[in-house]
């Protein structure tokens, strides 16, 4: 199983047209059946201007297929990518394996939170290990939604996906993971080989499996 999340940077006021493409036209013409969306969002806070979306594939061989399947489609090509290409600054796709199997919220109407981790080359491992043996004291607190070793652009970067019902939520769960001697265990041995941390908020698209 491979998961492809996409980034995709817009001109200033360029996030509502992606979405509303996306609903109206790339949704209908692609549904599920050229990879999986497993969520769309729009980034609320850290970088701004953003929407990222999340897939799944079987295999990247797969991923290939369908996305050389898709790009035949004349509404794919013909209506969807002219309506979003004027908005389009950057694009970035991190391909990335799971560590666990998901744990999908129970609820709707979540806050969400993309944070990367950029290791020391060779400490991806160590630290995918030992952040699975510390989950179940940390998840007392918040939701893990996906945990994934990257596999490019970046191998030393680790990602992860948190849900929370409201922003008030999450300053509490990491407040009271802060002080779970569990997280603490971790967090001083994950120091010493972490080069930068990244955060980011995400709001959860009206057509987002993950809301």
């Amino acid at each position: 199983m491979i998961y492809e999340m996409r980034t995709y940077t817009t001109l200033a006021g360029g996030v509502g047209v992606l979405l509303d493409a996306n609903e109206k036209i790339g949704r209908p013409v692609r549904g599920d059946n050229y990879g999986v969306l497993e969520g769309y969002w729009s980034t609320e806070i850290g970088p701004l201007n953003k929407v990222v979306h999340l897939w799944r594939y079987d295999s990247m061989a797969e991923r290939d297929r369908l996305r050389a399947e898709l790009g035949k489609l004349p509404d794919w090509t013909g209506k969807y990518i002219p309506a979003i290409r004027p908005q389009l600054v950057k694009q970035e796709i991190r391909f990335m394996e799971t560590i666990r199997e998901p744990k999908r919220p129970a609820r709707d109407g979540n806050l969400y939170e993309f944070r990367v981790y950029r290791l020391q080359p060779g400490k991806a491992g160590e630290w995918l290990a030992a952040a699975k043996d510390m989950l179940p004291a940390r998840e007392k607190y918040s939701e893990c939604v996906f945990m994934w070793a990257q596999q490019s652009p970046d191998p030393n970067e680790v990602c992860h996906l948190w849900a929370y019902p409201s922003f008030e939520a999450r300053l509490q769960a990491r407040a009271g993971a802060a002080g779970d001697p569990a997280f603490q265990k971790f967090a001083a041995f994950a120091r010493p080989f972490t080069i930068e941390q990244t955060s980011t908020l995400l709001l959860p698209a009206s057509f987002s499996p993950l809301k």
